[in-house]
């Protein structure tokens, strides 16, 4: 099983990785350089390179809102009296100056049992090797396992081989450091990703009172911080904890909303657990440890991918030095072992992390934006719905607050209505929409409707437009009885203006929802006989979307939340053909009469005589 395949050819080493799977092998050829060379270099070698090293320094990108922290568990047996071997763990730290950029990596974690017996020679060549971030400014931890140190004691042990070289001397020239306990066996680090601070609490092996006096005050003196918790014993299996892991939930964790994610070594093999705090919102609690493994785990590391847009944490375990050697051929036992896809070593958690932390750093709303702010120029039409109570009735005239004389009134049928409320996009400059509550079967419900004499029924856009809504659909809503019904449309059919090629009775324009439901801007222009239409994807329930059509003069483009649709016509399309008569809100006309009425909310409405950028749009 271990005999060497050193002699393999390329071929068959591209064979093997395509079986691991093409991600893993364009990671393996990437790494070669980093397999080639996995000792550090020497004092000479450093001084001559300090001056690029110095150029060179770790910047993460702090507001990008994707971001990997790196975690590596225990590394014991690479450093086991005269069995030191640090190559796979110099690999793994060259891995993260590699990869730093592309990764966006902010910081490192190792979480304990950095060596087998705690010695002098044992810290100092565990050391030399953490020298490679060093020298780059790169963040990172450490903490005391129990083979760091005599394990019967806390962190009031006092001297040790593992202070003398990880202490906190040894980081208060890192950005990152925040700062130590007294007895230096407890530290904790900053660092800023996503447009905040994150904290690392780096716990000893096991903690004093005066300990978990010093956490909390860390905790306390950075209260709107989410805070990672790290220490060498937590979790021991699936959902379940050490009795010291126990006692560290019920002494620290649970009584402060902060801690989300604890992360720990020591056990075998990785597990996971989730437990409510004080608070009731989730914390997660891993365990990663593969000292049991191949190499006494080939130093290998987790890779934490933040990607707070998608509220995940994607996690992924690799070995950085065995990928590194693939392109030469590996056995089959290293071919197992260079990256783990097993559940409880590949997975995703899910986060709301607006939600999550909440408790301590809620985002704070933005704030609604006077109409004056919204009138940019060429805004022939803007209608908002704001400052009403939720769920009273609309009577009456809704002003157009354009000033051009565009203002709406209030369209029953079968007894219907129309009601304001006070939900909104959360982009949206009022903080208000209307809630319509069409029915199909039968035809019931409420819509708006220009002036007969409304400057905008008679309006052409020959050089653009671009007409803006922000919208939301209950979760009742239903394809077979609310499809199809209109968020802005215009009245008139293509048949009443002598453009019959297509259904002579659809309307001149309608944005309207398809039954996915998705916005589908369909209009007849005025150099075309046919009807030009641009569709949108599906657009889920219960979540506000902003929709924009924009047309400068040629051509148009729909845009859901700011980003172009896929089915955007390339046709050329001049304007929009008009007989004069009403544009309607939350109403569609089918031969010329009401066929359809919206089930839904619907936010800001803008209708703007030109093109308008992307960041001219309502949401910006």
């Amino acid at each position: 099983m271990c005999t060497s395949h050193g002699q393999a050819s390329a071929a068959q080493a591209e064979a093997e990785q395509a079986g691991a799977g093409r991600r893993s092998f364009l990671r393996a050829t990437a790494l070669l350089g980093a397999a080639a060379a996995v000792t550090v270099p020497t004092a000479a070698e450093a001084a001559t390179g300090s001056a690029a090293a110095a150029a060179e320094r770790w910047r993460p990108d702090p507001d990008s809102r994707r971001f990997t922290l790196v975690v590596m568990p225990d590394t014991q047996y690479l450093f086991d009296g005269p069995s030191i071997n640090p190559a796979p763990i110099e690999a793994s730290l060259r891995y993260i100056l590699e990869h730093g950029r592309e990764e966006n990596i902010v910081f490192l974690s190792h979480l304990g049992d950095l060596t087998e017996n705690g010695t002098a020679i044992e810290c100092a060549a565990a050391g030399k090797a953490f020298e490679l971030l060093d020298r780059r400014g790169v963040g990172y931890s450490v903490l005391a396992g129990n083979h760091d140190v005599r394990s019967s004691t806390t962190d009031q042990r006092g001297a040790t081989p593992y202070l003398d070289v990880f202490g906190p001397q040894r980081f208060r020239g890192t950005r990152t450091f925040g700062g130590a306990s007294p007895d230096g066996y407890n530290t904790f680090h900053v660092f800023r990703a996503a447009g905040r601070e994150w904290l690392v609490l780096a716990l000893d092996w096991r903690l004093s009172d005066k300990g978990y006096a010093w956490a909390e005050k860390v905790i306390a003196e950075h209260p709107k911080t989410p805070v990672i918790l790290t220490t060498h014993e937590l979790v021991v299996g699936d959902d379940t904890l050490s009795p010291y892991g126990q006692q560290l939930w019920d002494r620290l964790v649970k009584n402060h909303d902060q801690i989300f994610l604890t992360l720990n070594g020591h056990y075998w093999p990785a597990a996971r657990a989730t437990r409510k705090n004080s608070a009731g919102r989730d914390v997660h609690l891993h365990l990663t440890n593969y000292q049991n493994r191949y190499y006494g785990g080939a130093a290998m590391i987790r890779l934490y991918r933040f990607d707070l847009d998608r509220n995940t944490i994607d996690v992924e375990t690799l070995s950085p030095w065995i990928l590194g050697r693939a392109a030469k051929g590996l056995n089959e036992l290293e071919r197992q072992e260079m990256e783990l896809s097993g559940a409880a070593d590949r997975f995703s958690v899910d986060i709301d992390f607006d939600e999550r932390f909440a408790g301590f750093a809620p985002v704070p709303q933005r704030p609604a934006r006077p109409a004056s702010k919204v009138l940019v120029p060429g805004t022939v039409a803007y209608w908002r719905f704001d400052g009403h109570t939720e769920g009273s009735p609309v009577e009456g005239t809704v002003r157009d607050l354009s000033g051009r004389g565009n203002d709406l009134t209030v369209v029953k049928v079968g007894g219907g209505s129309l009601t304001w409320s006070t939900e909104h996009h959360p982009d949206q400059p009022g903080h208000g929409s209307l809630f319509f509550h069409g029915d199909k079967s039968p035809l019931t419900g409420a819509y708006l409707r220009t002036a007969d004499n409304a400057p905008l029924n008679s309006a052409t856009f020959r050089s653009g437009y671009t007409i803006e809504a922000f919208y939301q659909l209950p979760a009742d809503w239903n394809p077979s009885r609310n499809a199809w019904s209109g968020l802005v449309s215009r009245t008139g059919t293509g048949g009443a203006a002598g453009k019959t090629e297509g259904d002579p009775d659809e309307p001149l324009a309608t944005l309207s929802l398809s039954d996915g439901p998705g916005p589908q801007w369909a209009v007849r222009p005025l150099n075309q006989q046919g009807i030009a239409t641009n569709w949108g994807d599906e657009t889920a329930p219960e979540i506000w979307w902003h929709v924009a059509v924009v047309n400068d003069g040629s051509h148009t483009t729909m845009y859901v939340q700011g980003c172009p649709v896929a089915r955007n016509p390339t046709a050329r399309a001049v304007g929009l053909t008009s007989l004069g008569l009403p544009w309607l809100l939350g109403g569609y006309e089918y031969g010329g009469q009401i066929d359809q009425i919206l089930h839904g909310r619907l936010g800001d409405v803008r209708i703007v005589e030109r093109a308008l950028p992307i960041t001219s749009f309502m949401n910006h």
